[in-house]
């Protein structure tokens, strides 16, 4: 295992995860193009790789990961080009490109038969890699899949405009430069059926996180391989590993996206929150970390029998 204190990425990569996370590893691997990973590491049992969100970080599971602790050991990692990880502005960010880093994160840390879990292109990624690492995984927890378009832009009017606008050929650079706290805030209120979920303090990380030289190229390198992340879909009918499809009542996706998906997995089991919007991991996580506990908990008492 080829890991290595956070401490070379700087003390600002853990200032903030150390207020909700006191115990457990916060930590970087290097994956072989030289990329480093930021990762945190908590509790004991199977092995949980947690992914994020589009223009969020591993601290979005902050209220789920100690409920899951204590049963599981709880990975979760900043994907390449987002929150402390290496940025590589101009490096690929489609679906091809995140799959094959988190794949080699999970192989370079020694996560043997991982349950996935994820919360939007996290959701797709984590069933993009169960289609390709087949009978290794040993079930996929998919939250508000992000494989369909237009996505974000369905979170309010600013967000309509801000990412059209971040997307566009000419003016697209100016745009990606303006983000600030108010917009990131403006543009992630619409994720939630109550936006009082989104902690303010975790809003100011983002913000300083948004701040790093670089962030901004690299964050619209991402909304424009977005597509990829739609094509995606397509292999998860390889899936063999046990699949839940956990939606928000309030998420972006449509009835037709959701439809979509669950007809793209063999045998999926489909679950609606409500008063729940994109960013579930923040707004239900005692329903998100229930929904895995207790799958899980099935899987053993049959295994047993």
């Amino acid at each position: 295992m080829t890991a290595q204190s956070v401490t070379a990425l700087g003390q600002e990569a853990q200032a903030y995860t150390r207020r909700w996370l006191p115990s457990g590893a916060v930590a970087s691997t290097t994956l072989r193009d030289g990329t480093r990973i930021r990762y945190v590491r908590m509790g004991s049992g199977p092995n949980l790789v947690l992914t994020h969100t589009v223009r969020t970080q591993l601290d979005l599971f902050q209220r789920v990961i100690p409920l899951l602790a204590p049963r599981f050991t709880v990975y979760a990692l900043d994907l390449p080009g987002f929150g402390w990880s290496d940025l590589n502005p101009d490096a690929p960010k489609d679906e091809p490109t995140l799959r094959a880093a988190l794949r080699e994160f999970i192989a370079t840390l020694g996560i043997a038969r991982p349950i996935l879990a994820g919360e939007s292109i996290g959701a797709t990624l984590s069933l993009s890699l169960a289609a390709e690492l087949g009978d290794a995984v040993e079930r996929v927890f998919a939250f508000n899949t992000y494989d369909y378009l237009p996505g974000l832009e369905r979170s309010n009017l600013l967000a309509a405009i801000i990412i059209k606008s971040v997307r566009a050929p000419i003016v697209g650079k100016v745009f990606a430069a303006l983000e600030n706290r108010a917009i990131t805030g403006g543009i992630m209120n619409g994720g939630f059926h109550d936006p009082r979920s989104l902690p303010s303090d975790l809003l100011d990380e983002y913000a300083r996180v948004g701040g790093r030289a670089g962030y901004s190229r690299a964050s619209r390198t991402l909304l424009k391989a977005l597509p990829s992340f739609v094509a995606a879909r397509a292999r998860y009918r390889a899936i063999t590993a046990p699949v839940t499809l956990v939606w928000g009542d309030k998420d972006w996706a449509s009835p037709r996206d959701r439809a979509g998906v669950a007809a793209a997995i063999p045998a999926p089991e489909v679950i609606t929150l409500e008063r729940t919007g994109h960013f579930s991991a923040l707004e239900r996580p005692q329903a998100w970390a229930d929904i895995i506990l207790g799958r899980t908990a099935e899987t053993r008492v049959s295994a047993i029998r």
